[in-house]
């Protein structure tokens, strides 16, 4: 097996080290060549120019910045890619842009699938984590395979190509949003006089966790059935809030949850539960 790889980045170069120790050989390319280069001691075969990079691989793989990135490394390729060759991209890419870039290279007769991670980079080094793919289901169960050997979950997310890209999209959200969460608690904690470290031995004791999927049941089914009302988390909003003011402290993200909660306590929810600003998602 012979595989280009692009992007060696830590998620890419953790990728390429396991390859490289399953007896793949990789060649590798970086838009920043030093990068790539420092895998030659693993291994790699670094190319200065990708197209030189794809000759004669079975697949391509990718891990980029963003949408522009992909495109403006793989379109240049188009001559360059065998039509045996299999373009899998890992790159936390926009539903529809991916969608786009899909078609863009079954037009030309080439294969290009989406396959995200939720992976740090020792997982990619250790072949652990979690991998999706959203595309024809003859093209997964042909690469499963050898995507099984980079992640400890491969997930297939049927034929539309924008399943992928949303999956991770929504994976990150919340990783996102319980960061932003975390550093609001920090700052209020500071504010209180209490320690971060000590703030956070809550989660000794208490674990919202367990709510996560009943929480998310509830909200897809529609059940706004009150057990934490709006109007009382928007109150507990407001103490947060001013307790911070009171010390000098901005919280970052409870002013914009704030607004939310208002908005739909003016649509009259506020006797619901507080999920129930995910009314507001104009579908409702």
């Amino acid at each position: 097996m012979k595989i280009a790889y692009f992007g060696t980045g830590l998620l890419g170069s953790g990728f390429v080290r396991h390859q490289l120790e399953l007896g793949t050989t990789v060649h590798v390319w970086n838009r920043s060549p030093d990068k790539a280069r420092a895998l030659v001691a693993d291994g790699a075969v670094f190319f200065d120019h990708p197209a030189d990079a794809v000759a004669g691989v079975d697949r391509i793989h990718l891990t980029l910045a963003d949408d522009t990135s992909v495109d403006a490394v793989l379109k240049p390729l188009n001559g360059a890619i065998a039509a045996s060759t299999v373009i899998i991209d890992h790159t936390t890419t926009a539903p529809t842009p991916t969608a786009d870039r899909v078609k863009h290279w079954a037009e030309r007769g080439k294969r290009f699938i989406h396959a995200p991670v939720f992976m740090g980079p020792a997982a990619a080094r250790d072949g652990s984590g979690i991998m999706m793919t959203s595309c024809a289901q003859a093209d997964h169960d042909k690469l499963k395979p050898e995507l099984e050997t980079m992640t400890g979950k491969l997930i297939y997310l049927g034929d539309d190509p924008m399943r992928a890209a949303s999956f991770k999209l929504f994976g990150n959200l919340f990783i996102i949003t319980m960061m932003a969460g975390l550093a609001d608690m920090s700052r209020l904690a500071g504010a209180v006089g209490i320690s971060t470290e000590d703030a956070f031995s809550i989660f000794s004791w208490f674990n919202p966790a367990p709510m996560i999927p009943g929480r998310a049941k509830t909200i897809a089914a529609q059940d706004f059935t009150p057990s934490f009302e709006l109007t009382m988390a928007r109150k507990d909003v407001r103490l947060m809030i001013e307790e911070a003011k009171r010390h000098g402290v901005d919280l970052g993200v409870l002013p914009a949850v704030a607004a939310v909660q208002d908005a739909a306590i003016a649509k009259g929810y506020g006797t619901l539960d507080t999920s129930a600003i995910a009314k507001l998602d104009g579908r409702s």
